[in-house]
Formats: structure tokens, sequence, C-alpha cells
């Protein structure tokens, strides 16, 4: 069958949007639009739209609920509070609507998920807070956000809270002028936050609505015209955004992150506007009483108690007999990872209990047999904490030291990295990889996933190997808070980029060497991945629809097909075909059988007899095929 291929620079997960009109038309100012994205042949759809409050008489000391707006012309904590709640609600009810709007036509962590995920952690660290002190709530909501940021669009905007977070630290309450500053260095700080800032993106759109907002503020400004100018030139600036990116434009969509901000931002006026936001839709991030308690425990405290780590696993034929498993000797491993341990076997199906600090070597070792049919960890020591508080926590000297798993001893080095599939997982292991975080394409890990794995570690230095473009910033921000250990991100965009460093580093080595050796691994290898296409676009004149599968090498579509087997042999060839390449490593999904495993080998052999070729079971999920040349 005939191949549909393709060579375009793919735009980062986070830059996608609504489907922009045909013909683009002036939203009217009293009533900015917001467009739900669209394919190209079906006709236009509108959201719903929302009106502009309607101009109120004066209403000097007017209560709303248990809040006075003295006009609105000053903001206090608990309202603010009030408008951040209100401001999550919004995005969360949209966010389905706004993961549609990614360019790119892979599953990816969607910028909507991302978002929404980032700042309902900053209002679950708010939810109980009842101070009116406008610095204390800003400084929770953003040590909140900030903590629990995913994607890169959540980095940037728990960066952005960050800034205005500052801009509040010595007021109580804060008026038009106050907040627009504070506005101001939020935008510094979010640009600041990526190295290579890219127009016509949340970037854009927040620094041109604020730069409006602030340059009408008067004497006569509140905070509610200081929102009505910040919403209005936001909408705007969103519809200009293709104009500043190519990709955008071709697809006929706006920035996905700009457009969730948006949504916040309108959420937050809604709610000055005397509106009650209800969410439809579930939370994505946890509740207030299952967030980190950052009163009780913070960065000075330890790890005084384990982990409750339970698991029940179905074992599986695809990875082992499930006859020949050995309790006894799953006994033994547990035994060096913690106490208070039960194992039982009953058939297939493995239930395991162990209090440990390194619950990640449990799931790992566990992995390697089966499949999860579920998992439960808990802190315990954050458990006692919430328990001391409230008089109910046991005596520490009466405690039973079995509760307490043995001290991990000083290392110089330690590898993290995030990876998915227990074939990869376990390749990581073996090269040296000392905390597997699992997470990847679709489930981008927050930046308190990768400060919890630095605190398992007892070392001096930590290397990170995010192996995601979107997953990138966060394991930045992570090691930009802590403080226990030198931590050095390599910006690894692929699991088959960050095996083959390991695999070619002497992890013992001094630091720098290290680092030195993980770099020129990372320069002379090539990454490419078979992914299936999520929805219809079209990307430099070629129409890809879903279901499509397409071969990819680092930001290019190589090859867009309808077959699988296609896809991977003319990805594979496309790689190896380079100039000095001789070795391809592949890294086969869950999803792949023997027979077809081995008719794509036996093409890529055919095609490159002199190469040296090795496929290895991987299990990751949506890319049945991961490639990596040297």
């Amino acid at each position: 069958m005939a191949e549909k291929k393709e060579k375009t620079a793919a735009p980062k997960e986070e830059k996608g949007g609504k489907k922009a009109a045909p013909k683009k038309e002036t939203p009217k100012k009293e009533t900015p639009k917001k467009e739900t994205p669209k394919k190209k042949e079906t006709p236009k759809k509108e959201a719903p739209k929302k009106e502009k409050p309607k101009a109120e008489p004066k209403r000097e000391g007017e209560k709303k609920g248990n809040f006075f707006t003295d006009s609105i012309k000053f903001i206090s904590g608990l309202f603010f509070k009030k408008m951040a709640t209100g401001g999550a609600g919004e995005l969360r009810s949209n966010a389905e609507e706004i993961n549609q709007l990614n360019v790119f036509p892979v599953p990816d962590g969607d910028t909507g998920d991302n978002m929404s995920m980032t700042i309902d952690s900053g209002v679950a660290a708010i939810e109980n807070i009842e101070s009116d002190d406008i610095a204390e709530v800003s400084e929770a909501l953003s040590r909140g956000m900030l903590l629990g940021a995913r994607g890169n669009s959540g980095v940037i905007l728990s960066q952005f809270f960050a800034g205005i977070s500052a801009g509040l630290s010595s007021v109580e309450k804060a008026d038009a002028k106050t907040f627009g500053h504070a506005l101001e260095l939020g935008v510094e700080k979010a640009y600041a936050s990526v190295m290579t800032p890219t127009e016509g993106t949340i970037l854009t759109v927040m620094r041109e609505a604020v730069e409006y907002a602030v340059s009408r503020i008067t004497k006569k400004s509140t905070i509610q015209t200081l929102f009505d100018d910040l919403v209005k030139e936001m909408n705007s600036s969103l519809e200009r955004t293709p104009e500043l990116l190519p990709q955008l434009k071709e697809a006929g969509v706006v920035d996905s992150g700009a457009a969730g901000l948006l949504y916040i931002m309108d959420g937050f006026n809604r709610v000055l506007g005397g509106e009650q936001i209800e969410s439809s839709a579930p939370v994505v991030a946890p509740k207030a009483s299952s967030a980190p308690s950052l009163a009780g425990f913070d960065a000075d405290t330890d790890m005084t108690y384990a982990y409750c780590t339970e698991v029940i696993v179905q074992l599986t034929k695809r990875k082992g007999d499930p006859d020949k498993f050995d309790v006894d000797v799953l006994k033994e491993f547990l035994k060096g990872l913690g106490d208070s341990i039960v194992a039982i076997k009953a058939d297939t199906i493995v239930k395991i209990h162990v209090h440990t600090l390194t619950p990640d070597k449990v799931l790992g070792y566990m992995l390697g047999h089966g499949e999860f049919i579920s998992v439960k960890i808990e802190n315990m020591s954050l458990q006692h904490t919430e328990l001391e508080s409230e008089g109910k926590a046991p005596d520490r000297k009466a405690a039973d030291s079995a509760e307490k798993a043995p001290e991990q001893p000083k290392i110089k080095n330690a590898v993290v990295a995030v990876c998915m599939g227990g074939g990869i997982e376990q390749i990581y292991r073996d090269l040296g990889c000392n905390y597997v975080i699992r997470g990847g394409q679709t489930q981008n890990p927050s930046t308190n996933d990768f400060i919890e794995a630095f605190k398992t570690l007892n070392a001096e230095n930590i290397f990170v190997f995010p192996n995601n473009g979107n997953i990138l910033m966060a394991a930045e921000q992570a090691r930009d808070i802590y403080e226990d250990a030198r931590v050095i991100v390599l910006p690894s965009k692929s699991v088959g980029v960050g095996y083959a460093a390991l695999a070619a580093t002497d992890i013992t080595a001094e630091p720098d060497e290290v680092k030195a050796q993980m770099e020129d691994a990372m320069s002379r290898v090539t990454a490419g991945y078979v992914s299936p296409a999520i929805r219809d676009t079209q990307i430099e004149g070629v129409n890809i629809n879903n279901g499509d599968i397409m071969g990819i090498i680092g930001k290019e579509i190589v090859i867009v097909t309808n077959k699988q087997i296609s896809a991977a042999v003319a990805l594979a060839d496309a790689l190896l075909s380079k100039e000095n390449t001789f070795m391809l490593t592949a890294f086969v999904g869950e999803g792949v059988d023997e027979e077809e495993q081995a008719t794509v080998e036996e093409k890529i052999r055919a095609l490159h007899p002199q190469a040296e070729i090795y496929f290895t079971y991987g299990g990751q999920s949506i890319y049945p095929y991961i490639f990596v040349v040297e």
C-alpha cells in the first residue's frame, strides 16, 4: 500500500489550541468569544458565551457571602482564595476541551489536565487557610502549585503565580496598582523559567494582557476594572497567536496553554463579578485532606516512619512462569527493604504489604513478574505528623522499631529516571538507576514527585533523566527547590536517549566526569518512536487521520501510514540511514506480539545487514516501538 511521507518540525507538546474560524472575526469587546476546537471539515462550534457581568451600582461596603468587597478597590486573602478556587474550577470544567487543542496528534500529557492538576494542587494547599492576609494565602497557593506543577505549561503557570506571590508578600490586602505590579512580576518569573521563550504561546498572552491591563490603571481603578481589562486583552492576544506561530496557523488553532490561562483568569474575574463557579468535572488533583502538609511536613522533616506499601499483582506468562514464582525469594528481597512484611500467593495473584523507604523497588521487582491490579502507598511519617497534631499519635519511644526502615548508606552518585514499562524500568535498574519515577508521555510526574524521589536517596550528587521534553521543566524546578544534594538534570527527551547515556557511563566516577560522559553519549545517539495519531490534522500540507501510524524522529514526522509494521520498518530505515550509525536498539511495547516483532526485525535486518540490531522487551504503553541508534 502506498505510504504518505512527511517531514516536519513538530512543535512542543504544550503548543496547540482552539480551532480558528476560516475567516477570523474580531470578537465583540463586551463579550469575548472563545471558540471550541473543530476539525477543518466540520462547521465551527463555539463555546457558550460567557456574558460579562453588568455594571452594578455603587457597592461600597457591600457584603458578598463572607467577603467585603469595598467596591473591589482592595482584595483580601479570603477573597483571593475564593478567586483562585473559582479560577481552578473554571479550568477544570474545560480541561478536556484544552486537552483536544494540542497541535501534534500523538497521545501526550494533555495541557488541560496538567494545568488543572497544577492549580488544583495550589487550591488544595489553601483550602483550610482562614487567614485574611493576602500575602499568606498567595504564598501557600504558590507553594502548592510549585510542588504540584506538571508538564511545561504547569511549570510556567506555577512560576507566574510565584511572581504574583512575590509581589503580594509585603501587603495584607492589595489594590489595583499593587496587584498589577504583582502580575508584572508573575510575567517576569514565567519568562525566566523558560530557557528559550517562544512567542505565540502562553508567555506572549500573559505578557500582552498584563501590559495592557497595567497601562490602564488610574487612581479610579478597582480590582474589577483591572481584571476586566486583563481578560479582555488576554482573549484578543490568544486569537493572535496563530499569526506568531506558523504551526498554529496551519493547523487552524490557538495556543492551548494560553487558552488554559484565559480560563483561569476568566474564572477569577467572574468571581469578582459575584458569580459562584461550580465545576462539574471530576477533581484531578489530590484533595486537601490528602495533599502534603506544608506546616507539619517540610524540607527539614526526616522520614522517621516509612511508606506503607500494599500491592496486588497478577503474575503473567509473558514475564515468566507464574507457577515457578517463589514467595520465599520475594520475602527475602523485601526483608532488605523494610519491615512488617506480608507476602501471599494465591494461584497467579500475589499480595504484598511492607513498610519501606523505597516502595519504588517493590514496584520494580513485581513489574518484572506481572502487572498491578492495585497499588497503595501511604506516607507513614505524614500520617504520624497529622495524628500528632490531633493528639492521637503514639509516643515515639513506645513505637515499634519495626515501623522504621533502615537508613540508606551515603553514596557519592545516584540516578533518578522517568520511564514506564516493566522491561524498560528493569533495564534502567540493571544499568545502575537508583530510583524510577513511573511516568512518561501521558503521565507527567509533578515537581514534588521528583523531590520525594530525591529524599529517598542518601546521595551527594543526583543525576536525573526526565526522558520527555514535557517533563524537563518539572525536573529542573525540583532541582532548584531541593537543597540536600547537588542535582544535575540531563536534557533527555526519550527513554532511548537516557538508556544510551546510562549504558555508556561509569556512575562511580567523579560527578563532573559522570556528567561529561552522559552528555557525550547523548550527543552521539538519535531516538525515534512509532505512535498512533489520535486526531485528524494537517501538518505541512500532509493530512493525518485519526488512527494513522506515524514514525517520528525527534521533532520530525518521517512516515505516515496505516500499517504499524510499515511504519516501524520505515522509521528504523531512516534512523540507520543516517551517517555513521551502526547499532540500533529497539524497545518493544506491550501490545506487540512475537510474530509482528519477528517480521519487523527481519525486514530491518534485510535493509541493513551490516548493522548491529537488538530487540528487547520494553513493555511501554502508547508507543509500540522505541528505537535508538548510535
